[in-house]
């Protein structure tokens, strides 16, 4: 019985193939190689990828308000998730005990 794979098949070109494709490649000149400065001013993707990290980091987590709270901020339009933030950090700024120097 023979067994068929999923796996992609990666033909390389020979050796007279990718010639044909580097002078093709240097002959276009919309297609020039890159310079050393370029080349080292490359970064790996994964460096780059994602949501710049913001100086205000927040935590993620689940919580259950109530309809009447959820429906009023959502009625506010769009940034009332944060506008819902920043009425909980007034409240914890107005609630919590005040240090005393000593």
């Amino acid at each position: 019985m023979l067994k068929t794979s999923s796996k992609r098949v990666i033909l390389m070109p020979s050796v007279k193939d990718n010639a044909k494709i580097v002078a093709a490649a240097k002959a276009d000149p919309d297609a020039k190689p890159m310079t050393k400065a370029q080349l080292d001013a490359l970064v790996p993707i994964r460096s780059v990828r994602g949501r710049p990290k913001s100086e205000n980091r927040k935590l993620l987590l689940s919580v259950r308000y109530s309809v009447e709270v959820v429906e009023y901020f959502r009625s506010t339009g769009e940034g009332w998730q944060a506008r819902m933030d920043s009425v909980l950090r007034q409240y914890v700024s107005k609630h919590l005990p005040h240090r005393n120097a000593t």
